[in-house]
């Protein structure tokens, strides 16, 4: 028994971002799971009246709520980047590793461009509050 390989895990590769950028998919993508819990909430605020969805609007305009939509905002933008350059690597496309440093790059840009731009317009400008 002493004989047997091990398999690789975690400690055994060198620490590259590349690393860092797919457990930040998948946290990004658990983070989401969660935030339909106050999607279908502020659904069934909707549905249930307008006391129902008076006191709803109340919840989510405190400031933890509103954290909360900020950081599901900014998650979404990472996780719709990220999975549109997981999508090229399925049809074979930016597989070389420069090519997948490359793509990372544009995605943590384009993720945190957008993410400002939809953060400004929600919060900056007064449409969500």
């Amino acid at each position: 028994m002493a004989t047997r390989p091990l398999s690789p895990h975690l400690f055994i590769y060198r620490f590259a971002y590349t690393m860092a950028l797919s457990v930040l998919h998948r946290a990004a993508g658990i983070l989401l799971s969660f935030g339909l819990l106050l999607l279908v909430a502020w659904l069934l605020a909707l549905a249930s009246g307008e006391a129902a969805y008076a006191s709803f609007s109340a919840f989510a305009g405190s400031w933890p709520v509103k954290l909360a939509l900020a950081l599901l905002l900014v998650s979404f933008c990472y996780h719709f980047a990220n999975g549109i350059r997981h999508l090229c690597w399925d049809m074979g496309w930016g597989l070389e590793r420069q090519q997948a440093r490359a793509s990372a790059r544009i995605v943590v840009v384009g993720a945190v461009l957008v993410a400002a731009v939809l953060l400004y317009l929600f919060f900056g400008k007064g449409i969500g509050s």
